[in-house]
């Protein structure tokens, strides 16, 4: 026999305590692309209490499209070697390009994150953030449904010892920084210096080259970091992408343990 109220109960119990397990991190990740799920298992893996928040249904970022929707992506040799420890099948195409299954990567990757412990919130948004002393120590959270209907909704918070900000070209976290507490953050300008035009040479190097503390407490990863630091787009190789998640979770772990 089933029962329509224990199905509806047990959603709401086990997501309670789940959403009041992370009100308290090492980490926040904002963002569900490739670098944020990166950083999440890493983090994770190290001992770091870690919860990521993605704003749509589906994680997955710019990856899970692969190129104009052909869902193959493109990695170089160390971007092949984070997918190898994820268990993820590469492909040899030409001397140091492989490519791999979009979806495969993403799921893989994203389940990897998850059995090392992260905390994963698909439809939640951050729209702000808590600032004391100069120093980012939280998220300020919403259902992005409200955001989408612009309902005024008051939102939630989540305490972290630090945010990344992996939402993509948009850098909307360091955004909302920029904006509303009008600091100086550690890029040459003190402001976000935004994206170039697609470059996919350089730009694998620089995210990583710039995937670093924005502001006390703040981290840019992936395009993000890029786009904060006035670097060029890649477009689908994404190997810059794997690695830039895995510095940034050394970069947080060296600071934390």
């Amino acid at each position: 026999m089933i029962d329509e109220r224990v199905i509806t109960r047990a959603i709401i119990e086990r997501y309670t305590d789940k959403i009041l397990s992370c009100l308290d991190v090492d980490v926040v990740v904002c963002g569900g692309g490739p670098s944020g799920l990166v950083a999440s298992y890493y983090l994770s893996k190290g001992g770091l209490k870690v919860v990521l928040f993605e704003r749509k249904l589906s994680i997955g970022g710019g990856m899970w499209g692969g190129g104009m929707m052909f869902n193959e992506i493109v990695v170089q040799e160390k971007g092949k070697e984070i997918l190898d420890e994820f268990e993820i099948e590469t492909k040899p195409y030409k001397d140091g390009y492989y490519t791999a299954d979009a979806i495969e990567a993403v799921c893989g990757i994203c389940y990897r994150a998850k059995r090392a412990g992260a905390k994963i919130f698909n439809l939640v948004s951050v729209e702000d953030l808590v600032v004391r002393k100069e120093e980012v120590c939280g998220v300020v959270i919403n259902w992005t449904a409200v955001e989408m209907a612009s309902l005024h909704v008051d939102p939630l918070t989540v305490m972290a010892k630090a945010v990344i900000d992996a939402t993509g070209h948009s850098t909307e976290v360091v955004r909302v920084l920029e904006k509303k507490m009008n600091v100086r953050l550690m890029t040459p300008s003190g402001k976000i210096e935004g994206e170039k035009c697609l470059w996919a040479e350089v730009a694998e190097d620089t995210t990583l080259e710039n995937t670093r503390e924005v502001y006390p407490g703040l981290y840019v990863a992936g395009m993000g970091a890029n786009a904060t630091f006035g670097s060029y787009r890649m477009g689908p190789i994404f190997g810059g992408m794997l690695l830039s998640g895995k510095k940034v979770s050394e970069l947080i772990l060296s600071k934390l343990k």
